[in-house]
């Protein structure tokens, strides 16, 4: 039956797995309520605390927001990621960074670095425990000495498979839905990270829906991975505050020097 000009016409297309190449331009507008900013500041100020140097790494950069911020704080900052749409992307938002495409888990670099970053949970991107630890190896072996890894985490025993975070964007004449959750079976070293967007218009609703598999640790198995190489400062999930972490939430900024 042929359709009425004023009638909508709605569509609905998911894609699995697609997420992070084919919606690579629409990450930052999945990402519009992160306070870069913040992030960044709280991660320079404990870099002041426990660091020096100006020579930074973001692990797992994206399209380069954090690195954006760190270069306006004045650190030689570059970034790595596996995505190399999000790559491109960060190098027009930071010409003046250096950007390559790499694992995390098996990296390396020119010179020593001051200070590696990895944020938004992305150490959980390390595929099992033991890319965790090569990640860590990684990392250590980049460093200089004294050099400080900031990361944050979320302890696989605190989560809390009902919640999810979402929120809304317009762009242009699309309005944007994202909702993202953990999930965690209860055993082993797997957990997921469910990501969904949805794109509407008046002619069309989009869905795509994503689920990556990460590791899964108890801050107490990953203490035991950090500790022999780094000496580890635990705080709360606050970037607006320094607070010592509670031993209690499973949300938490780890602050590692090396050994």
């Amino acid at each position: 039956m042929p359709t009425s000009k004023n009638q909508t016409i709605q569509e609905t297309m998911t894609f699995a797995n697609a997420l992070y190449t084919d919606l690579s331009s629409y990450y930052d507008l999945m990402c519009a309520d992160i306070d870069y900013q913040a992030q960044s500041l709280s991660i320079q100020r404990l870099h002041r605390i426990f660091g020096h140097g100006k020579r930074h790494l973001d692990l797992a950069c994206g399209t380069g927001p954090h690195v954006r911020y760190f270069l306006d704080l004045g650190y030689q900052s570059g970034g790595l990621d596996i995505n190399q749409p999000m790559l491109d992307i960060a190098a027009r938002r930071c010409p003046q960074a250096h950007f390559s495409l790499q694992n995390m888990c098996h990296f390396t670099v020119e010179e020593p670095l001051d200070l590696i970053t990895c944020f938004l949970y992305s150490i959980h991107y390390s595929e099992n425990l033991a890319q965790l630890k090569e990640c860590i190896l990684s990392v250590h072996n980049a460093l200089t000495s004294d050099g400080l890894f900031c990361f944050n985490a979320v302890d696989k025993d605190k989560i809390n498979n009902a919640l999810f975070v979402k929120h809304s964007a317009q762009q242009n004449e699309n309005h944007f839905t994202f909702s993202s959750g953990w999930h965690y079976c209860g055993e082993g070293e797997k957990q997921s990270l469910k990501l969904c967007i949805e794109k509407k218009n008046k002619e069309k609703m989009q869905i795509w829906e994503d689920e990556h598999s990460m590791v899964a640790f108890s801050f107490h198995a990953l203490m035991a991975l950090l500790e022999p190489s780094f000496d580890v400062h635990v705080f709360e999930h606050d970037y607006e505050k320094i607070i010592p972490w509670d031993t209690q939430s499973g949300n938490a900024i780890f602050v590692c020097v090396k050994k």
